[in-house]
């Protein structure tokens, strides 16, 4: 059967059409955005990749479009299947016909951690032998691929509250039936989407009524977001976990980065945890995902000692390079809580160490400014925050960004950053670059032009 996707360069369509090769399907893919690492893992697995939306790359006619939400009216691929009457389906109800109605589905949702938590709890399963598939928004470490059919009746995914189609407005999760939920926390976002907080946590309680009596939700102890959300109407039993705090699920940090903490399991300690990873984020993210594997029987202390094992997902906090001493990080971190999170736990990290983070305000709900006043305050434990203002940005980052002091600067230029870093980066620095997107390839450049500044200065 030949699928061709549109939108297939997308975290979950390009993990979908993963799915569907290893199902037998011929898959090929339509997007705007082709580029790593989705772009090269798609080509690996032998998946061809169409530039844009060129009603060409319908014909010959395939046996079933699969549309992404990335895709609205007026698109011309769109436009020509509906036109020619082609067969069509949104990317989580083709997933849920075809493979999730015949496994046990262990969904992590929420605002953030989302990837780096699936990631953990599908690594968690397959180095304790049940053999999970699984579907990440990422490339995790572990893996090498975003997407697996697996062996065993396990099914772990990352669950997206954004919406499933251009003609199904519902949330892609509902399509998901978990029998365990993380919700790892809920804040306000994808303001192209939601008006408000509250409708947010209206399709979150619309997973709720679908997790049976016999499953398991897990949830943070002291998220009123989420809290809220289970009071309007629970029927399956919840465990909580908290970094700091008292829940189910707690730990005890033993450094101050995060990178070593006991897991407490109902106040008593079961594990000790080693580990590359900083940040109380991802103590809370490990913490999820121990519990998750623990509802479907896997020890505590195997758990942990899994977690010693994880590598990591590219583009979170991912050490790309380093050049003449200076230390260059790709995070896809885009939302000002997740930025605070990521800096405040390479500063434990680095301590007295120059951080320079370099952000591209690109999703919609920062093109839109929703999250704009608090900008300023989620870069406060970086020493220099230097942001793009890219072509199409609506409103003026120079009128909500502090400036008073120096640290923070705007560039219109992505070549300018570049210059910059290289004219004031030393040894000791180091570059985090946060952007949910290509952001021009700076990755790349940055880590081509530091050598020649390296050269220069010595």
């Amino acid at each position: 059967m030949h699928l061709h996707f549109l939108g297939i360069c997308g975290t979950f369509m390009g993990s979908l059409a993963l799915i569907a090769r290893q199902l037998g399907h011929r898959v090929t893919g339509s997007d705007s955005n082709v580029y790593p690492p989705m772009s090269t893992q798609l080509e690996q697995q032998g998946i061809e990749l169409l530039q844009g939306y060129e009603p060409e790359h319908l014909q010959p006619a395939p046996d079933l479009v699969v549309v992404g939400n990335a895709m609205s009216r007026g698109n011309a691929a769109v436009e020509y299947m509906l036109d020619q009457g082609l067969r069509y389906t949104s990317g989580p109800q083709w997933l849920s016909d075809k493979l999730l109605s015949q496994r046990w589905v262990l969904a992590v949702s929420g605002t953030h951690g989302k990837t780096t938590t699936s990631s953990m709890l599908a690594w968690i399963l397959e180095d304790n032998g049940l053999q999970p598939g699984y579907l990440i928004g990422g490339i995790p470490g572990n893996f090498s691929v975003s997407a697996d059919i697996g062996g065993g009746k396990y099914f772990v995914i990352e669950a997206d509250e954004y919406d499933t189609a251009f003609f199904d407005k519902r949330s892609k999760f509902v399509h998901y039936h978990p029998r365990t939920l993380v919700i790892n926390n809920i804040e306000y976002d994808h303001a192209d989407i939601f008006p408000d907080l509250a409708a947010i946590q209206t399709q979150f309680h619309h997973l709720l009524r679908i997790v049976p009596a016999s499953g398991c939700i897990i949830g943070p102890a002291a998220d009123r977001n989420v809290s809220a959300v289970l009071e309007r109407g629970c029927w399956t039993p919840g465990v909580t976990f908290s970094c700091e705090g008292e829940a189910d699920w707690s730990a005890l940090k033993q450094t101050a980065d995060g990178s070593h903490f006991s897991v407490m399991y109902q106040g008593q300690a079961v594990a000790e945890l080693i580990w590359d990873l900083l940040g109380d984020h991802n103590i809370s993210n490990a913490l999820a995902a121990v519990a998750a594997a623990h509802h479907v029987g896997v020890e505590p202390a195997a758990a942990v000692a899994s977690l010693g094992r994880f590598q990591g997902v590219k583009r979170r906090m991912e050490v790309i390079g380093g050049v003449g001493g200076i230390t260059v990080y790709d995070d896809f971190a885009h939302h000002p809580t997740a930025i605070a999170s990521t800096l405040a736990g390479l500063r434990h990290r680095v301590g007295a160490a120059r951080v320079f983070a370099v952000l591209e305000p690109r999703s919609n709900t920062m093109k839109l400014g929703t999250h704009k006043h608090t900008l300023s305050p989620s870069v406060a434990e970086a020493d220099f925050a230097w942001w793009y203002q890219p072509t199409g940005l609506d409103w003026d980052l120079a009128d909500s960004l502090d400036m008073s002091d120096g640290r923070q600067r705007i560039f219109r230029r992505v070549d300018e950053i570049i210059d910059a870093l290289c004219r004031e980066a030393t040894d000791g620095d180091h570059i985090v670059i946060m952007s949910n997107g290509g952001f021009e390839g700076i990755h790349q450049r940055l880590l081509e032009a530091l050598p020649n500044h390296s050269e220069t200065i010595q």
